[in-house]
């Protein structure tokens, strides 16, 4: 599959995508690539986000292609069994956030739990790293095996966002067109 075949949605986060995240860049850079805008970034609504992240889908005139990061990996999983039926054909989920043991993150965010460990009705690839302070590896792997989705190792790369030095994150667009080239 290729850029011009697909609506490319970008899934962000709790705050969103701050200008220099590799989201924010995609989104400028990819011909048919859009941020799904949430309401509030920063009290995030479960219910609302998942029903935009639908509405999104359904919206779109070509097969979709998701790329969601931290918050909206969860709202993306959430969101799935509600998409029409073989318009999303692949996504990407980096940076899962275990909102289920994480301590302190905010009410608003564990509000999303509990996560689904159903399988998804899409091909996926899980991008995590080792030292994520949202996430262990082992418990991203673990839900990459329950949702069926391929699993990349990204070493010691924190949570995939500007602190963690990741603003173009050229790897993450090598991976993008690997994925697109097997969907």
């Amino acid at each position: 599959m290729k850029i011009s075949d697909c609506d490319i949605l970008i899934l962000p986060g709790y705050a969103g995508s701050e200008d220099g995240h590799w989201q924010a860049r995609w989104a400028e850079r990819l011909s048919t690539g859009r941020i799904v805008e949430q309401d509030d970034w920063h009290h995030p609504d479960a219910p609302a986000w998942r029903a935009r992240i639908v509405e999104a889908v359904a919206q779109a005139t070509r097969p979709v292609l998701l790329i969601a990061h931290s918050l909206g990996v969860v709202a993306t999983v959430q969101a799935a069994p509600a998409f029409p039926p073989g318009v999303v054909r692949g996504a990407i989920l980096v940076a899962f956030p275990d909102i289920e043991t994480t301590p302190k993150l905010p009410a608003s965010v564990t509000a999303f739990a509990p996560v689904p460990r159903d399988p998804l009705p899409f091909p996926s690839l899980v991008v995590a790293s080792r030292n994520d302070p949202y996430c262990t590896y082992e418990r991203a792997e673990d839900f990459a095996y329950a949702w069926g989705s391929a699993m990349v190792d990204a070493g010691e790369s924190g949570h995939i966002n500007v602190a963690s030095g990741h603003g173009p994150w050229p790897e993450g667009l090598m991976r993008l067109a690997g994925f697109m080239k097997d969907l």
